[in-house]
């Protein structure tokens, strides 16, 4: 493990002033977090690889974690001032920075910075929820391509009415055009025709079985359409499409435990949905986290807390 040591000999009236710079962590959170968004800002969303683009995410608020690790080392300096001991009439502080990003100093930082983003970085959001694009899933008729266009902008309006229109005459131009038939399903969804939702993305999967998109939003109709054990059915195909991807195991979690009322089920596939996050480096681990943290409050209620380390430890996770 290599680790740099920063040593400190300062009297305690010098760190009030480093932190009168700063004002607080909170404030270079926020500071470096508006950094690290206008670096997710630039990152190109069309046509890629999800797990490209969720990389690129990683690299932006990778970017930035080494400067809150020094902020949080510093923030505790004042505290290690009160006891530590003097030399030559200082206070002497001896403050570590580990750069190994394994350490869970760097791991905490890098945390702390990813749940801000998630929070109030559109951009980091809009990248970690963009379906995949691929330009095969696009018209090459000029008309049909121009009706999609402003499909998607009434889309952006929330005209839903215009958006299900212009989606219809464009694939009524072109019946492969997958995007239209997507984004048909969307807008339906939208308004609560969910079995005309259903249809279109059925629609597309006809075009292409493999399209991720009208596969996850399936499983989200027959939740709309209260049909649950229909939705992990479809959640399951996604599977074997797509094996091992997170998403699966977030959804079927979100139905037993807001649905179905199973917590046990419910964190059992969480936890798997986070490990596979965590690996991924995918900021939606933060989501999980949060079903977790509902979960655990839950089986806290009903007196299952050592359950609820039970699945964790299954799940080679620690409860904390």
């Amino acid at each position: 493990m290599i680790k740099k040591r920063l040593t400190i000999l300062i009297p305690i009236f010098i760190c009030s002033l480093m932190f009168a710079q700063k004002d607080t962590k909170k404030e270079v959170l926020k500071e470096l977090s508006e950094k690290a968004c206008q670096c997710a800002d630039s990152i190109t969303l069309f046509n890629r690889d999800k797990k490209d683009i969720l990389q690129d995410v990683h690299g932006c608020i990778d970017k930035y974690t080494g400067a809150l690790q020094i902020s949080s080392l510093l923030s505790s300096a004042e505290d290690l001032a009160k006891t530590a001991p003097e030399v030559n009439g200082k206070k002497q502080i001896n403050l570590n920075f580990n750069t190994n990003k394994k350490s869970q100093q760097y791991i905490d930082s890098y945390n702390e910075l990813e749940r801000y983003l998630m929070r109030n970085c559109e951009s980091v959001k809009k990248a970690t929820q963009v379906i995949e694009t691929k330009t095969e899933g696009l018209s090459k008729d000029a008309t049909a391509l121009e009706f999609y266009r402003k499909a998607i902008d009434a889309s952006k309006k929330e005209d839903w009415k215009e958006a299900i229109e212009n989606s219809e005459k464009a694939v009524e131009i072109d019946p492969k055009f997958i995007y239209a038939w997507d984004a048909l399903g969307i807008n339906y969804r939208r308004i609560g025709e969910y079995d005309k939702a259903l249809n279109a993305y059925k629609k597309s999967l006809e075009i292409d079985p493999k399209g991720k998109m009208p596969l996850q939003n399936i499983a989200i109709i027959y939740i709309y359409k209260k049909e649950f054990q229909k939705s992990i059915d479809a959640y399951l195909d996604l599977d074997k499409v797509y094996p091992g991807d997170p998403e699966v195991y977030y959804g079927i979690g979100q139905v037993y435990f807001t649905s179905i009322k199973d917590d046990e089920k419910a964190l059992d596939y969480i936890c798997k949905a986070y490990r596979i996050y965590n690996d991924q480096k995918s900021p939606y681990r933060t989501d999980a986290e949060s079903v977790m943290s509902s979960i655990y409050k839950s089986m806290k209620e009903k007196g299952k807390t050592e359950k609820f380390k039970e699945i964790l430890k299954k799940n080679n996770m620690q409860f904390d």
